[in-house]
């Protein structure tokens, strides 16, 4: 059973206060990094005027990225699909010879 335990994270100076699954702490931490890691690549290399411009610019990155890796995803779920059909006719044409 999944129980539920108060964390604190830390995003662009600022501190969140968020319930989470014991399991997935390790992954919040971890997304907090590297949305920083990011606000801080992206404040290097970008105007802005302030944060929320830099958030806006994380936000759209990370969820470009996770539409291409859905994408991806479907694409080879689909080539799976398509090879094992394949291979079932095949097992099944070899079973009708026997």
């Amino acid at each position: 059973m999944a129980t539920n335990q108060n964390i604190s994270v830390s995003i662009a100076g600022r501190p969140y206060r968020m319930a989470v699954n014991r399991e997935e702490e390790e992954t919040v931490r971890r997304a907090s990094e590297i949305v920083n890691r990011t606000i801080i690549k992206y404040s290097k290399s970008f105007e802005y005027k302030d944060n929320q411009d830099l958030f806006a610019m994380v936000a759209l990155q990370h969820v470009a990225e996770s539409i291409r890796l859905e994408e991806e995803k479907s694409y080879r779920e689909k080539e799976m699909e398509k090879k094992l059909m394949e291979i079932d006719s095949l097992l099944t044409s070899h079973v009708e010879k026997i």
